[in-house]
């Protein structure tokens, strides 16, 4: 086994890399909503393009900042505690969005968002760097990354289905609850197996 990988259980990892992918197409279903509920938004609150370009710009600003962030307490924390704390955060940001109706509280959870979000990729990177060999890692990378297009096409079937049915911040409640939702069902599989295969092997980073 090369150094530096976490386990030679190959099943294990492997459930690893679903939660990342996981972990990636909820961070990408979040973020997208608020473009696909912008009309029934601006139409209600009265934005202008002005404002909503704003809001964009505060998840964007943010996004930045947060890589450097993110890495940073990824590298320091471990990915188990580091993933964990960042899909808390964005769960509870996006779903923040559904009370808020100022302009300044979107800028807000919309920067906090942006914030929380960027520890994905960081977390998935080191994760795959940890746990699987040299000759896996790209096939891990594309499974974990095909989430943002696998979020991408899933956000715009149902984000307006929940708008029209319940209204524009049920959208928000309800994908955002699937962040903290999805992590702590995997983070549950992959314990449970940890404990049945358990033989002095390390935790998950």
């Amino acid at each position: 086994m090369e150094p530096g990988i976490r386990s030679p259980d190959r099943l294990l990892r492997w459930t690893i890399c679903a939660l990342l992918f996981v972990a990636t197409t909820i961070n990408y279903i979040d973020r997208l909503v608020l473009g696909l509920l912008k009309p029934a938004i601006e139409q209600e609150l009265g934005w202008s393009q002005i404002d909503y370009g704003n809001i964009i710009f505060a998840f964007q600003c943010a996004y930045a900042i947060g890589y450097v962030t993110m890495g940073f307490l990824m590298d320091r924390i471990g990915v188990r505690v580091g993933l964990a704390l960042s899909a808390a955060v964005w769960s509870l940001s996006a779903m923040a969005h559904g009370q808020i109706s100022s302009l300044r509280g979107f800028f807000a959870v919309r920067f906090s968002l942006g914030l929380s979000e960027a520890g994905n990729f960081p977390a998935c990177i080191k994760t795959v760097a940890e746990w699987f060999p040299r000759k896996e890692r790209a096939l891990a990378t594309g499974i974990f990354n095909s989430g943002t297009n696998v979020g991408a096409m899933i956000t715009p079937l149902i984000v307006p289905w929940i708008a029209t049915t319940w209204g524009w911040r049920q959208a928000f409640y309800m994908t955002g609850r699937w962040a903290s939702c999805g992590w702590f069902c995997g983070g549950s599989s992959i314990a449970r197996r940890r404990l049945i295969r358990r033989s002095g092997r390390r935790s998950w980073p």
